[in-house]
């Protein structure tokens, strides 16, 4: 293959791949195959430069997590005698895994015809030249406490059950050599260590990938799984390796959010269009949260987040009547602030037959959402679908006030909150239904 060649493969797109591969026959998939640096995802190739101790790749299921691992860990081998340990959750899965696995060690070594020394009852590899690899488990944080080693492969982090202890002995083990480093595969968990290595600018390098970003993965499994889980908070974790966390006292826990999913119903007394009118102008400004929500009976869905962001107030007020008459809302609520009275303007310039409510913020945005929180949590309101960046807004808002959400501002949550409040308060003199 040559060096235009391989600048081709690297600019194919997963489904070209694919393609690609077919084309190839069995021979030249396995050629391939052990051609990794060629194939291999920007997130399964190690990071440049020498000032990196912790290596910290945290990526969907299925990405390529255990193949990078065991071929950064064979490449190291080849170099001049080596000590590196291997640690998963259990020896059980170190060895299933890390070593026996088909993308584990023994595979990598076969694959590069490399005559590696598998001893299982030691739980030692052996490679020609003399470096060696040893399995330890991340439930038993002493089993760490001694051994020297210049590297460490450490695997399924999240799932150590003594974590913290393990991590602490292994890193005070990586003092061989000039450089030590450890690389960290794992799919993402709410786990206060995995936020610290992260967090950790000066040591760790960290990359990431999703599940679809596998050539190797049948595109039927892969269309499946995200439209069974895409935009979830599973399917955020276990397939796009988001490293999803609570925020301490959060008015929208992520398991609540999950628990209260459900289809919508066939029709809706009462349809609701909000929108929280961004303060500024421009690419920089807040965005315009403009969030539809609805009413059956005494329960409440959440049906689309429309927000937009970057438009003049001409632009997201138009969007807010296009959002407006595709759900066939009985009202559109605006905050007065920031230019909520634009949204009547063009309401009533499109013929729309609504007249916005304009409502004024007398309380802040967490006093607000309090009661609007306390629907969910009494099985009364629900989300009919996965809207990602309405719930990391929701999930920010704190008991007491405090917001520590992705977003300056939480534009998408207010509006959702007012469209909620709106329907609440109001009660339907005669039931309209229509349909999705």
């Amino acid at each position: 293959m040559t060096p235009a060649d391989a600048r081709r493969l690297a600019s194919m797109t997963p489904d070209e791949l694919r393609e690609f591969l077919k084309k190839c026959g069995p021979r030249g998939v396995l050629w391939l195959d052990a051609a990794f640096e060629m194939w291999a995802a920007d997130g399964q190739l190690p990071p440049a430069g020498e000032g990196w101790r912790v290596w910290l790749m945290m990526a969907g299921r299925g990405f390529g997590k255990t193949r990078a691992g065991a071929e950064w860990v064979t490449n190291l081998a080849q170099g001049t005698a080596r000590r590196i340990a291997l640690v998963s959750a259990s020896m059980d899965e170190a060895r299933s895994v890390m070593v026996e696995g088909v993308s584990g060690l023994l595979s990598i070594a076969r694959t590069q015809r490399i005559r590696v020394r598998w001893e299982p009852s030691l739980g030692r590899l052996t490679w020609p030249q003399g470096t060696q690899a040893q399995i330890f488990s991340g439930d038993n944080a002493d089993g760490l406490r001694g051994p020297e080693h210049h590297f460490a492969w450490a695997d399924e982090l999240a799932k150590w059950r003594q974590a913290e202890g393990a991590w602490v002995n292994l890193q005070l083990g990586l003092r061989k050599g000039p450089r030590p480093r450890v690389l960290v595969t794992t799919t993402p968990r709410p786990m206060a260590l995995l936020q610290q290595i992260k967090a950790d600018g000066r040591w760790t390098v960290s990359t990431s990938g999703r599940t679809g970003d596998n050539v190797s993965l049948p595109k039927e499994f892969i269309e499946v799984m995200m439209a069974t889980y895409g935009g979830t908070r599973i399917g955020r974790q276990e397939l796009d390796g988001e490293l999803i966390a609570d925020v301490e006292g959060s008015l929208w826990p992520r398991e609540m959010i999950e628990r209260c999913r459900c289809a919508p119903p066939p029709r809706f007394d009462r349809v609701v269009v909000a929108v929280d009118p961004p303060a500024g102008v421009g690419a920089n400004a807040d965005a315009c949260g403009i969030v539809a929500c609805a009413r059956l009976g005494e329960t409440y869905y959440v049906l689309a987040d429309e927000s937009v962001q970057g438009l003049s107030p001409d632009g997201w007020a138009r969007a807010v009547v296009q959002v407006a008459a595709r759900w066939e809302a009985d009202r559109v609520v605006a905050e007065a602030n920031n230019g909520g009275a634009m949204v009547g303007e063009i309401l009533r310039m499109a013929n729309s037959g609504l007249a916005p409510k304009l409502v004024h913020a007398s309380r802040g945005k967490v006093a607000r959402a309090e009661p609007v929180a306390l629907l969910f949590e009494a099985g009364r309101a629900f989300f009919c679908g996965a809207f990602p960046a309405l719930e990391d807004e929701l999930t920010g808002l704190q008991a007491g006030g405090g917001y520590e959400g992705p977003t300056r501002s939480p534009d998408r949550a207010d509006a959702c909150v007012w469209a909620l409040t709106e329907l609440a308060q109001q009660r339907p003199s005669v039931p309209r239904v229509r349909a999705l």
